[in-house]
């Protein structure tokens, strides 16, 4: 059995993609990555990768973890 319901997935990405797009757009930064599954951007003259889907988020200039509002959160407050 598959660890991810792909149906799901297939459903919620786009929207998920399509959100957090619009909100790290909103706080000022550019999306200058994009692919069906990631969404990459600078902050803090680093590459912040996030991963809508799953909410994970990666970078040097941030604190790794899971879940958009966490992400907004970290690049809210150092603009």
């Amino acid at each position: 059995m598959s660890r991810l319901d792909k149906d799901l997935q297939a459903e919620l990405e786009p929207k998920r993609m399509l959100f957090a797009k619009n909100c790290i757009e909103k706080l000022g930064y550019t999306i200058f990555m994009e692919d069906e599954h990631k969404l990459q951007f600078s902050f803090k003259d680093e590459i912040v990768t996030l991963y809508p889907y799953s909410g994970w988020h990666t970078g040097k200039s941030i604190t790794d973890g899971r879940g958009i509002n966490k992400l907004l959160t970290q690049i809210s407050h150092t603009k």
